[in-house]
């Protein structure tokens, strides 16, 4: 069993996981026993810079008594030339019992699956899926919100190279949302017309009545020459301000996968106003991981586990 992406992942799988991550919260915050996978070690291959994905992920791995393997491409046999499956079996081989994978290349975590011999999380593959963000931003929503079903949920910006945007767009309407898309023309998905989201190109009739407004990040190091006239016009017309957000419900929830550009995606303000779960998102994901990697190691088992 693996986690390579929301789209595929049935609706009752997401909820087990979202319910289980509450309750992962819950012990941990009041010292009560949490699974131990004491001698179990996961390899954590990031061929990719990160900081909340990967330190999250260790430190769910060291509250779950699971020990970790950390290295990336700097610091393994792939920068002499090494393929990627390669890399895999090898891991494989000297007893590393489960992957957690953010490359990018779309789809590098499924090439991962095919060889590796135990459970393969996606941290995140170019711009095709990031599943864990996703369920940390629906277990957000759930705990702010008490629900997912019937709520406006408005993602902005740069949907085009977000692999973060795709896995929350799939989640959020598989659990009964109604998300719209909102940015330049340049930076959204082609072939729209597939995917369970309403597209808009002005900011205001996404932003109307939003119960949640999540901005991403400009991801300017993934972009060709061209797609947007520059920086001030992008944050002119798609900024999410004080003056902005009044648009939006008056208790809407204001999200932010991270890294953030403040005075782009958001002024100084509201990042830090009462409406932000921003920081609630980061602590969220190590409760996320750790019960995916619960979800992994113990099967049917974690399922049963979990107050419905």
């Amino acid at each position: 069993m693996h986690l390579l992406s929301i789209r595929e992942l049935p609706k009752e799988d997401i909820e087990t996981l979202l319910k289980l991550s509450l309750e992962m919260k819950t012990a941990w915050q009041k010292q009560q026993p949490l699974p131990s996978f004491a001698g179990k070690v996961v390899g954590m291959m990031f061929m990719e810079n990160s900081t909340r994905t990967r330190v999250s992920f260790e430190q769910a791995a060291r509250r779950l008594r699971l020990d970790t393997c950390t290295f990336g491409v700097m610091g393994s046999s792939m920068r002499k030339g090494e393929s990627l499956k390669d890399t895999v079996l090898t891991l494989m081989h000297e007893g590393i019992d489960a992957l957690v994978i953010r490359h990018h290349c779309s789809g590098a975590p499924y090439l991962a699956a095919r060889c590796f011999h135990g459970p393969v999380i996606n941290a995140g593959d170019g711009m095709h899926e990031h599943p864990t963000q996703a369920l940390t931003d629906g277990m957000t929503i759930l705990e702010r919100k008490g629900k997912i079903n019937g709520l406006k949920v408005a993602i902005v910006g740069d949907v085009l190279h977000s692999r973060v945007a795709r896995s929350n767009m799939w989640l959020l309407s598989k659990m009964g949302a109604d998300v719209h898309l909102v940015g330049p023309r340049t930076l959204m998905p082609r072939l729209a017309g597939r995917l369970p989201a309403t597209l808009h190109y002005d900011l205001f009739p996404a932003l109307e009545g939003a119960d949640v407004v999540m901005a991403l990040r400009l991801q300017k190091e993934r972009m060709g020459q061209g797609l947007i006239s520059s920086l001030g016009e992008y944050a002119s017309m798609y900024q999410i301000n004080q003056r902005t957000i009044r648009f939006a419900a008056e208790d809407c929830l204001v999200m932010h996968p991270g890294p953030m550009n403040r005075g782009l995606e958001f002024d100084d303000r509201v990042p830090d106003g009462p409406q932000s779960v921003i920081h609630q998102q980061v602590e969220n994901g190590v409760y996320v991981k750790m019960a995916v990697f619960t979800w992994l190691f113990e099967g049917s088992k974690a399922k049963h586990e979990v107050a419905v």
